[in-house]
């Protein structure tokens, strides 16, 4: 009886402390001519082997509670252990009494250069730089993991912001573009910076108050949800006033306009005149979505 116990306990355990992803790795290589070589199927499935079973955080994850996400690596050149690409990260999350999915990062890193040897260990250290290859990835696995639980608690991911900040800092050793205040305004310095900044304090309000309190709310009272949804969109407003078109703006925008523009053409009737001007002065360049919501 007591060693049974003690397997139920350690199931049981096990089962709290699973992993915190499930994400789908690709390595696409067609730009290269050479997409049949075997480091690029082995790149893939030791990328995937890395990102789902290493423990990022010190939380309990149950399975379910796994983020759902993507990782598309596209290699554009390939010599010798020297890789060019770019990496497109996205996930989302289940919104409460639905079977529906949201997205919540939508993100294309450009500037994704690194060496790799087939078979080589991938490790990671969340003090000590490593690899370009390693970091870069690191970066985008704490951002999903920082906006994910941002959308559940105001500002709950300001743990693993403030790890994907410490990565940045340590990756500018190597002469790796993305980590650095010179290499843009859209880099990945440049996205942790602005995450943590009061100059952008609303855009995690926003995080929170859109899905929290708009989304999950809406398989109680639709109407209710739809409202609350136009109300964190309006917090952008001050946000814009002092930098308009900023970074943070461009990436939500990226993740959600589509989700918004779906929202506010079915469904209940809502007043929409005011969130429509709000869209249209914070994110001008969706305007052509903006112009589909009726309700």
């Amino acid at each position: 009886m007591r060693n049974y116990l003690f397997v139920l306990l350690l199931c049981f355990s096990m089962g709290i402390s699973a992993q915190e992803l499930t994400c789908k790795v690709v390595v696409n290589a067609e730009q290269t001519g050479n997409e049949n070589v075997q480091v690029f199927k082995t790149l893939e499935k030791q990328l995937t082997e890395f990102v789902n079973n290493t423990q990022w955080t010190s939380r309990g994850f149950k399975l379910q509670e796994r983020i759902n996400c993507s990782m598309v690596i596209t290699v554009v050149e390939y010599a010798s252990d020297v890789f060019k690409a770019t990496l497109q990260v996205q996930s989302s999350r289940p919104v409460y009494g639905s079977s529906y999915s949201t997205p919540v990062y939508n993100y294309n890193d450009k500037d994704f250069s690194f060496r790799y040897v087939e078979f080589q260990n991938l490790n990671f250290s969340p003090t000590q730089y490593q690899s370009n290859l390693v970091s870069v990835l690191a970066f985008h696995i704490y951002m999903i993991l920082g906006m994910d639980a941002d959308t559940f608690k105001l500002r709950g991911g300001e743990e693993f912001l403030n790890q994907a900040q410490t990565i940045v800092n340590y990756s500018q050793q190597e002469n790796y573009n993305g980590w650095k205040l010179e290499d843009g305004l859209q880099s990945r310095y440049m996205l942790i910076d602005n995450m943590l900044s009061p100059t952008f304090k609303e855009f995690r309000d926003v995080m929170y108050a859109y899905h929290r309190k708009g989304l999950d709310e809406m398989s109680n009272d639709v109407k209710t949800g739809k409202e609350n949804i136009a109300s964190a969109v309006d917090l952008f407003v001050p946000m814009n006033n002092r930098r308009p078109n900023s970074f943070l703006v461009r990436v939500f925008f990226d993740a959600k306009s589509d989700e918004i523009e779906d929202i506010f053409s079915d469904g209940p009737s809502v007043n929409v005149s005011e969130l429509t001007d709000v869209l249209n002065k914070v994110a001008p360049s969706y305007s052509s979505k903006w112009r589909n919501i009726k309700f």
